[in-house]
């Protein structure tokens, strides 16, 4: 997901009685994003509504190169509710000792909005991250391929 456009969409399912939690996350406090309900609400959304919903990140990347700024659109099934600049993105690797999660936190969070786990309360369907192609010449990859070497020595 560095470097490059993607797509985020989880088919959830919401309760009568609300829903918050992580839908999916990677990384941690340091460097990494998530997508979460919290208190029922996407970011800048009215709080869903009990039923099936669909929730989109799509982020595009205003590369090429690294860690390059783009827009994240937040849709909520198929309408736009929220978009935004992120002026710099993660370059690199996002953490050694984070993981990819779903439907919890295993790590540290990723905002300080919640405590992990924050398991999500509602029905998490689905969740499909489509990747775009990266947008890096020679010089940027020769970057990357020096910083995982550097990495591998000092592990």
């Amino acid at each position: 997901m560095k470097n490059k456009s993607y797509k985020i969409a989880a088919d959830v399912g919401i309760p009568e009685s609300g829903a918050e939690g992580v839908i999916a996350t990677q990384g941690g406090r340091f460097n990494g994003w998530g997508l979460y309900l919290l208190a029922g609400k996407p970011t800048c959304q009215n709080k869903l509504a009990p039923g099936q919903h669909t929730v989109v990140v799509d982020f595009k990347y205003d590369g090429p190169g690294l860690g390059k700024s783009g827009t994240a659109t937040l849709l909520v099934d198929g309408k736009e509710v929220a978009s935004g600049n992120i002026p710099r993105t993660i370059p690199f690797r996002i953490s050694a000792d984070e993981t990819l999660d779903f439907g919890e936190d295993t790590g540290t969070p990723v905002s300080e909005d919640y405590k992990v786990p924050f398991k999500f309360t509602g029905t998490l369907n689905k969740v499909v991250i489509s990747l775009g192609e990266a947008k890096l010449n020679a010089e940027d990859q020769k970057a990357i391929d020096q910083a995982a070497e550097q990495e591998a020595v000092s592990d």
